[in-house]
């Protein structure tokens, strides 16, 4: 299947917003599946590729929070941008603590729209490249020789090649070798990157010497 447009999803129970949303959205060149109800979305909506999801916040079958809710649930990842008539400020606040990318207010504003719908999909781009970078990290982590996982745990710990020879009892400059071939098959340059990567990847300085 060709992801090269991206897909975005709307969900409002108003007959009239939905069509001219599905006009206005489409005209931009994005590809657009409109829904009259948020249970039809959760079940019927499988995300792939770019995509993103405009969706009312005052819905008849449940609200547009408990949707998001829901998503979470189900894993389903993808940005939302909240349109509502008369969202209160604390709704909002909540909607984007949540991790939803803007809230608007109807009438809603074209320009203002295809812009969320921008930073959406942008925002999105950017989330999936950093979790294949971390993915790819791991990988590389748990290729690790049991002795280059000793010396990476120090490492990240922000221990000097003499403290970690000493806590492994081995020579400094064995720590070095070690050292140097880590950062090798992590494909780091230097140590800040490593840390960077660590951290993103779950492997905290606290708790570095303890995985397994």
């Amino acid at each position: 299947m060709d992801y090269t447009s991206p897909m975005i999803y709307i969900v409002d129970d108003d007959p009239s917003v939905l069509k001219s949303l599905a006009r206005l959205i489409s005209t931009e060149g994005y590809d657009v599946t409109p829904f009259s109800r948020a249970d039809d979305f959760l079940e019927q909506t499988k995300v792939q590729g770019p995509s993103c999801l405009v969706l009312d916040l005052n819905l008849p079958d449940q609200g547009g929070l408990d949707v998001q809710d829901e998503m979470s649930r189900r894993n389903m990842t993808l940005p939302i941008i909240f349109i509502t008539g008369y969202g209160s400020i604390p709704e909002s606040v909540k909607a984007m603590k949540r991790g939803a990318v803007d809230f608007l207010t109807k009438p809603l504003e074209g320009e203002v729209l295809i812009e969320a719908i921008r930073q959406a999909l942008e925002k999105q781009k950017s989330h999936r490249l950093e979790d294949t970078e971390v993915s790819s990290f791991r990988e590389r982590v748990e290729s690790l020789s049991r002795r280059q996982r000793e010396i990476f745990d120090g490492i990240i710990r922000g221990r000097l090649n003499k403290q970690i020879a000493s806590a492994l009892g081995i020579k400094e400059k064995t720590v070095k070798v070690h050292r140097s071939l880590v950062m090798e098959k992590l494909e780091v340059e230097n140590f800040a990157e490593l840390v960077r990567l660590a951290e993103k990847a779950g492997y905290s300085k606290e708790e570095g010497g303890d995985r397994q």
